[in-house]
């Protein structure tokens, strides 16, 4: 009896050890690109428990196989680690996919056409919203306009009942038609607030476009409106766009989302989500508001990796300009095609170091929202102020520079001297592609516009992501303008801009993996395929390191994996 009851325990105990060490998940037959010096590729994946429990050959992985384990072929096909979005627009995504969204639109004509068509569909004194217009990218002239804007009147005359606001791409302006305008109260007299600009005709009446700040006249009436519609509505309309957003990230191999800037009540809902299990990718949000409100309001900040590594809020945004095609962008010198203007400073420098003080305090990331040089250099002085009289080195801190498209030569070496991480946007530099040159002139384009190969040279950390809804959230556009510096659109592929700056294919995939997690705080548990990180993972058609040009754009997302749980297949 007791050599049987010992035979039994052995047994059982033989069988806990070969359950610790099976996989739940094993992928076979791939061509994998780790993005791990220590294994750069491999052949196959074990999963277990939602984390990479092992990286290797076929034969090393099948070893792990065990009766319950779930085996995947790749079938050869590219796989790497999940694609994390490293600077985007959530719930902004999410109302753009519910709202008109022009970033596909041609011209000025197609986008009245919409908006008419909508407002034959719209009760008297409903808003209409949209979001993606860009003057600069339409195929048609304008026969009356101002700087290439258009003036509002086409706009009024098809949408005389409804207040119509269309945001600029950039988010940076807007254009609102009449009924809108009224309701604001905008006149001949009203004056640019500070840091914004309403755009005039010859006699000095507004056209219908507000830039920067001047946009909060027209936003402030609309939010009016929305304070009469059921609460509930509103609310269920957010939810509705969050998980669309959610769905086409991962339709896109999106495992991870820095969200650049959201209110409280958001945080707080997200939060909510992570920790009700909501939430399938995983977002990294930076808290967005005034000094005023964000002092004394920090409590419980930084959230970290609530609902088990789903959402963390750890940063906290601001800005300093506005966007180099609404003519906010802050330069040190005058526009080339706007002479002695030289752009908008959006947030003084008192309320950028004052949140910059209490980021530091609450040790939370500071991430400023920074396009021109001037913003820039105004940004790597406040950094460098704070940091040395808090006597801790911003490598340690690792503060970001959003967007960080135009530098001063100078001021290069200064982020990887700071330790300033460049959280950049590849598709950025060639959608702006057709006017930067137009904007800034010959010299300062070719020296200092989106300027990724100087930038890590010096020895930058140089981030990735899309700005959607400003762009699509396509990483494959993203990447491939990463790496050409050409205009994914069919019209457009014969202009390069400034090759001489264009990524690697290793260095376009480490910005969009490792990159993106190091500046997040994450790169210890997500960002490369490595034991004993998250099984976040994508499957792609395409070999991204070694497939032409061309048939990067052709590329399809095969499967996306986060935490060992297929979510999406083609």
């Amino acid at each position: 009896m007791k050599k049987t009851l010992l035979f039994l325990c052995l047994t059982a105990l033989f069988a806990c050890q070969n359950d610790s060490q099976t996989a739940d998940t094993i992928l076979l037959n791939g061509n994998i690109y780790t993005v791990d010096e220590a294994m750069p590729t491999a052949e196959a994946i074990a999963i277990k428990d939602g984390i990479i429990q092992q990286v290797g050959t076929n034969a090393d992985i099948e070893k792990l196989k065990g009766e319950k384990t779930e085996v995947i072929d790749l079938k050869g096909q590219f796989t790497m680690p999940g694609i994390i979005e490293g600077h985007g627009h959530f719930s902004g995504m999410g109302y753009s996919l519910i709202d008109l969204n022009f970033l596909k639109s041609k011209n000025w004509a197609e986008i009245v056409a919409a908006v008419g068509e909508a407002a034959k569909k719209a009760k008297p004194g409903e808003w209409i919203v949209g979001r993606g217009w860009h003057q600069e990218k339409w195929d048609e002239a304008l026969e009356k306009h101002v700087q290439g804007y258009p003036y509002h009147d086409h706009l009024s005359e098809v949408s005389p009942n409804n207040p119509v606001v269309l945001r600029h791409a950039s988010g940076h302006a807007l254009i609102a038609n009449k009924a809108a305008m009224d309701a604001a109260g905008i006149s001949k007299e009203t004056p640019d607030p500070h840091g914004g600009h309403i755009v005039r005709g010859a006699g000095g009446e507004a056209i219908g476009v507000f830039e920067e700040r001047a946009m909060e006249a027209i936003a402030k009436v609309h939010e009016e409106y929305l304070a009469t519609l059921s609460p509930e509505a509103q609310l269920a309309r957010w939810y509705e766009g969050i998980e669309l957003a959610q769905q086409e990230c991962l339709r896109h191999g999106i495992t991870s989302f820095q969200d650049a800037g959201s209110h409280f009540d958001e945080i707080e809902r997200y939060k909510k989500m992570a920790e009700e299990g909501k939430f399938r990718l995983r977002l990294w949000a930076m808290v967005r508001h005034p000094f005023e409100e964000l002092k004394g309001h920090l409590d419980g900040y930084p959230i970290i990796n609530a609902g088990n590594n789903h959402f963390t809020c750890r940063a906290i945004k601001t800005d300093l300009d506005g966007a180099l095609g609404s003519y906010g962008a802050w330069l040190l010198a005058p526009y080339n095609d706007k002479p002695g203007f030289v752009g908008q400073n959006t947030t003084t420098i008192e309320e950028v170091k004052a949140i910059a003080k209490l980021a530091f305090d609450k040790k939370m990331q500071l991430c400023v929202h920074t396009i021109g040089d001037r913003a820039n250099r105004e940004l790597l002085n406040i950094m460098e102020e704070i940091t040395k009289s808090g006597g801790k080195p911003l490598n340690d801190l690792r503060w970001r520079s959003e967007h960080a498209q135009h530098i001063d030569p100078q001021d290069i070496p200064r982020f990887a001297q700071l330790g300033v991480i460049a959280a950049m946007q590849g598709v950025h530099c060639t959608s702006d592609a057709p006017f930067v040159v137009k904007r800034l002139g010959e010299e300062r384009a070719r020296t200092g516009a989106y300027p990724w190969q100087s930038l890590l040279k010096a020895g930058a950390i140089v981030a990735n992501g899309t700005d959607v809804p400003v762009e699509d959230v396509s990483p494959i556009e993203c990447f491939y303008a990463s790496v050409t510096r050409k205009r994914h659109q069919s019209s457009d592929t014969g202009l390069e801009f400034f090759p001489e700056q264009k990524m690697t294919r290793t260095q376009a995939i480490k910005s969009y993996t490792m990159s993106n997690a190091y500046a997040a705080f994450e790169d210890d548990w997500k960002g490369s395929l490595t034991p004993g990180k998250v099984a976040d993972i994508v499957v792609l058609t395409n070999d991204l390191l070694n497939c032409s040009d061309e048939e990067i754009l052709k590329t399809k997302v095969v499967m996306t994996m986060v935490g060992g749980k297929v979510l999406y297949r083609l």
